[in-house]
């Protein structure tokens, strides 16, 4: 056997052209100079970019803000050397000679108040629905006209609302310069014009009317022009009336008084509703009331005893005997003073023409309090004298009317 050479490993050549690694030894002393490049190259870009950084320029409104907010940051540090003490103590306005001055200048915004008030009474609309305007008619056309009622645009009135009823002769009944009052039935449209009515104004005033009228009980004499299963027609101030046949003294053969004149009173008058109801049987009850006066003594049957009172028939009428009206005394029972078909005597102390009402009275017949219980006999033999001596009450409350 060979012997071993230990030289072995040494003579080892390395195979190709690669040459072994080397270890680099840095000392000390060249770290540091190797920081201190790199650090002078930093600071060396730092200078160029501050050489290249823009000059930024304030305007007056930013110096303004930060002028404000060194004065805030001064007085919030002028505010640390306050003691304890002073923070508790109230803040006095008055001991700091600071004055607060509100000044308002005068720029090219400001306006006359009076000057902008009299602008907007000037374009003002005229004409709310249900006003009444006196105007001028100024054009006429074939499907209506219009009418100057002051405003920045005519009132226009259509045909069919210049009156009651079918209108023939149109442009003969409405010229150039009428003046006429009219009731806005329309408020204006975008071009300022509003819509005006005659036979609106008409109507209202015709309902007005026939109020006053029943409300004062008055009778009006009509011309039947209709009849229908209920009833008769008639036409009242240019409204339609309704007589129920009911309310007709002979409603039997009711189709008769077709073209024929008969006197009614106002039973119902409804303007919201547009109901006007007639009757000719209240026309006889107004005619018998229109004859009676306050104070008169009268002499009646009793009808009916109800729990309120009596009532009383007084030929074709009858009248209501209340029992606050029937004695000054107090009683048990109505019937222990009066019964049914007993003839008394009593005094009208209403009359009540739009509801056809009579109200009686028997306490003032009295001189003292409950003789009407006590003696009723003496007090209806002396009703006549004793009605004498009401009459001056009754005529003092007729003058307050």
């Amino acid at each position: 056997m060979g012997a071993s050479n230990k030289n072995a490993q040494d003579n080892i050549q390395p195979k190709g052209n690669k040459k072994p690694l080397q270890v680099l030894h840095i000392s000390k002393k060249d770290s540091q100079k190797i920081n201190n490049e790199q650090n002078n190259s930093q600071e060396d870009i730092n200078k160029k970019n501050i050489a290249i950084k823009p000059q930024i320029i304030k305007d007056n409104s930013v110096k303004e803000i930060e002028d404000s907010n060194e004065k805030t940051k001064d007085f919030d540090i002028s505010q640390q050397d306050l003691t304890q003490q002073d923070l508790n103590r109230p803040l006095n306005f008055s001991e700091q000679n600071i004055d607060f001055q509100l000044e308002r200048t005068v720029d090219e915004f400001d306006f006359d108040e009076s000057a902008f008030l009299e602008a907007l009474n000037a374009n003002e609309p005229i004409g709310a629905t249900g006003e009444t305007i006196s105007g001028k008619v100024i054009a006429i056309e074939s499907d209506g006209l219009y009418v100057d009622i002051g405003g920045k645009a005519p009132g226009y009135m259509p045909k069919k609302e210049c009156g009651l009823g079918v209108i023939t002769n149109f442009k003969e009944k409405f010229s150039i310069g009428l003046e006429m009052e009219v009731l806005v039935i329309k408020e204006q449209n975008a071009d300022g014009m509003v819509t005006v009515s005659a036979r609106a104004l008409i109507l209202r005033q015709s309902w007005e009317k026939v109020s006053s009228s029943a409300k004062n009980g008055e009778l009006i004499n009509v011309l039947i022009n209709g009849f229908n299963r209920g009833g008769l027609t008639c036409d009242v101030d240019g409204l339609r009336g309704f007589i129920p046949r009911s309310q007709l003294e002979d409603g039997q053969d009711y189709q008769s008084f077709v073209g024929k004149n008969i006197k009614v009173a106002f039973l119902e008058v409804n303007p919201e509703s547009r109901k006007l109801v007639l009757s000719e049987k209240k026309a006889s009850l107004v005619s018998k009331l229109s004859s009676l006066e306050l104070g008169q003594l009268i002499e009646g049957e009793v009808l009916a005893v109800k729990p309120y009172g009596f009532f009383i028939d007084l030929g074709g009428a009858s009248g209501l005997l209340h029992q606050s009206s029937l004695t000054n005394g107090s009683i048990r029972s109505l019937r222990e003073v009066f019964r049914e078909g007993e003839i008394i005597k009593a005094l009208i102390s209403e009359i009540d023409l739009e509801k056809g009402r009579i109200g009686l009275n028997t306490a003032l017949l009295e001189n003292s309090a409950g003789e009407l219980i006590i003696d009723k006999q003496k007090v209806m033999q002396e009703a006549t004298e004793r009605a004498l001596k009401t009459k001056a009450l009754f005529d003092k409350k007729e003058q307050d009317r």
